[in-house]
C-alpha cells in the first residue's frame, strides 16, 4: 500500500505491516489502519504511528522502557478478545509522546510529554491494537533512573 506521510513523504507499506485498531483511537475513531514507520538503517527510539486512513494523522510513540518505566495494567476480557491475545507476552505496549512547544514548554521540563494514561497495546502477531484509556491510576508504574 502506498501512503503519503507528511513526515516521511511517499512510503510503501506492506500488507503484513498494517495494524488494525478496530475501535480507532479516541478522537480519531475514523482512523483504524496504522503502520509503525521510522528512518531505515538504525534502531529507532521513537516510531511514527502513521494512519493509513488519514495521512495527516500520525503520532510519535515509544516503549515505556525507553523512558525508564516499567508499566503494568490489566486488560478486560473484551480488550483481550479484541486484540486476539493468547498470551500476555504477545502484547507490546507503547506510549504516545509529543514535544512541548511555545507556551507549554518551560525550563523545568525536558520538552517531551508521554501519555501514560492512554497507552497503546498491540498484538504484533495478529496485527491488532487498541488504546487503553486508564480512568484512574490503578496500574503499577516503576520509574528507573537511566545511566
Amino acid at each position: 500500500m502506498q501512503i503519503k506521510s507528511p513526515v516521511f513523504g511517499n512510503a510503501d507499506i506492506a500488507d503484513d505491516k498494517i495494524i488494525d485498531f478496530p475501535a480507532g483511537l479516541p478522537g480519531f475513531e475514523h482512523c483504524r489502519r496504522f503502520a509503525l514507520v521510522h528512518d531505515e538503517g538504525r534502531e529507532p527510539d521513537v516510531l511514527l504511528l502513521q494512519s493509513l486512513d488519514e495521512p495527516d494523522v500520525a503520532f510519535s510513540v515509544t516503549g515505556p522502557e525507553q523512558l525508564g518505566i516499567n508499566f503494568e495494567f490489566v486488560l478486560s476480557d473484551d480488550e483481550v478478545a479484541l486484540l486476539q491475545l493468547e498470551s500476555a507476552q504477545d502484547a507490546a505496549v507503547a506510549v504516545i509522546v509529543r514535544k512541548e512547544t511555545g507556551e507549554e514548554a518551560n525550563p523545568a521540563s525536558t520538552g517531551l510529554r508521554a501519555n501514560f494514561m492512554a497507552p497503546l497495546v498491540i498484538n504484533a502477531g495478529a496485527r491488532r491494537g487498541l488504546q487503553k484509556v486508564i480512568n484512574r491510576l490503578g496500574c503499577d508504574i516503576t520509574l528507573r533512573a537511566q545511566a
